[in-house]
């Protein structure tokens, strides 16, 4: 567990700021007080690099934020939850018993949500998740003390369903897609994948490839893609399978063109190299969305950490705004959990985004994206907006929460 460095100027300001309170105890102690976050992510192994685009966005927000929530002075600890569901619990325990924190932010994977989530809200603590958002928790798991601020795991498959359907760009033309070959990893989140994407889909799907986690070697399964000639790829290789996949398939020469969701982002493209350029994913964001808030982000974001930031990252900094809101409307009080709730229901920021709020079951209603990995000006790879498939979009599940009193 890591605490945050706060620069010791900042410090130095505040205590000058509140100098002239100390006549009065009570409040010059309230004042003090800092609002302690836990940031959950995994930052060792071979997930490091997603999980180090969170930890970096939510940070970024809170230097922006002169490490303030809602004016109140904040302490971010750093968790690293190694991927692991029991060092989460564990790590995360502490956090709440010993560390005291107000809130808890993460986390990257699933598993390790599924893993947290009860001790968290059993504390009636406030979970606020960037990028993980299983559909049970949408649904009829929903919680009064949990939020996300990414959208539910189904979703981003489901846009390039969606996409699909309108065509694609190939060439400067945009192409029908009538007919794909799916190709994801044999688990969970792969299955679901594919489903997400068949959820929209109007087109045949002419074959489904579930591949071990463990593969290294996809000759045998893009030798068969070239000799059927679909219309369209549709794959989720997350983390170290996209970079083999995309190297792969460019070393192929297969030039069918390839949707994907979590597989060609800003945190896999340096890896991934000139090979990912014109393939398509589906998103809620992108450096390249026309809006203040995200230009500030992206351009400091690259100033203070000389990289591309993922979504990872742009959700955990959407995060540290939502919480500056929240704890700005309540004037800093952090004991009423109903006004606090509606505080941050009421997500008053301005989010990197553009439209955002939150639907019945505290996941958001946004737009969503078709985007496109291209070349920056300074030569860096990073996603583009091609087109906005879903407007406002609600998550399926949001029917079934009903959510329960807190």
């Amino acid at each position: 567990m890591q605490r945050s460095v706060f620069p010791p100027v900042t410090r130095r300001a505040w205590l000058a700021a509140t100098a002239g309170t100390l006549a009065l105890p009570g409040l010059a102690r309230a004042q003090a007080a800092p609002v302690k976050i836990g940031l959950v992510t995994v930052l060792t192994g071979p997930q490091a690099a997603p999980g180090t685009h969170l930890r970096d966005g939510f940070l970024l927000g809170m230097r922006h934020l002169e490490n303030r929530i809602g004016g109140r002075p904040a302490e971010v600890l750093v968790i690293d939850d190694e991927l692991r569901p029991d060092a989460a619990v564990t790590k995360v325990r502490a956090a709440l018993e010993r560390d005291r924190c107000d809130f808890i932010v993460g986390t990257l994977f699933s598993n390790i949500l599924a893993a947290i989530i009860r001790p968290v809200t059993e504390s009636q603590t406030f979970l606020i998740s960037p990028n993980a958002g299983p559909s049970p928790i949408a649904g009829r798991g929903c919680s009064p003390f949990f939020f996300a601020t990414s959208y539910v795991n189904d979703q981003n498959h489901a846009v390039l369903g969606a996409a699909a359907n309108d065509g694609i760009e190939v060439g400067g033309t945009r192409r029908p897609i009538r007919r794909v070959m799916i190709i994801t990893p044999n688990y969970q989140a792969g299955r679901d994948a594919a489903a997400g994407f068949k959820s929209t889909f109007r087109g045949e799907v002419m074959d489904e490839t579930y591949v071990a986690l463990t593969t290294t070697d996809f000759s045998a399964e893009l030798a068969q893609i070239a000799a059927r000639r679909p219309d369209a790829i549709y794959t989720f290789m997350p983390g170290g399978l996209g970079v083999q996949f995309v190297r792969q398939y460019r070393q192929a020469g297969i030039a069918i063109p390839v949707l994907s969701a979590f597989t060609v982002d800003e945190a896999v493209l340096p890896a991934q190299g000139d090979a990912a350029l014109g393939l398509y994913t589906g998103t809620t964001w992108t450096p390249t969305l026309p809006n203040e808030q995200n230009t500030r982000f992206v351009a400091d974001f690259l100033t203070q950490f000389n990289y591309v930031p993922a979504s990872y990252a742009a959700h955990a900094y959407d995060t540290a705004m939502l919480l500056d809101s929240a704890v700005k409307r309540t004037s800093g009080n952090l004991a009423d959990k109903g006004a606090l709730r509606a505080a941050i229901r009421a997500a008053d920021f301005r989010s990197v985004r553009g439209p955002f709020r939150f639907g019945t079951n505290n996941f958001p209603v946004q737009d969503f994206w078709l985007a496109q990995v291209g070349r920056r000006p300074d030569g860096r790879l990073q996603t583009e907006h091609v087109r906005k498939v879903f407007e406002n979009a609600v998550d399926p599940f949001a029917a079934e929460c009903r959510m329960p009193a807190g």
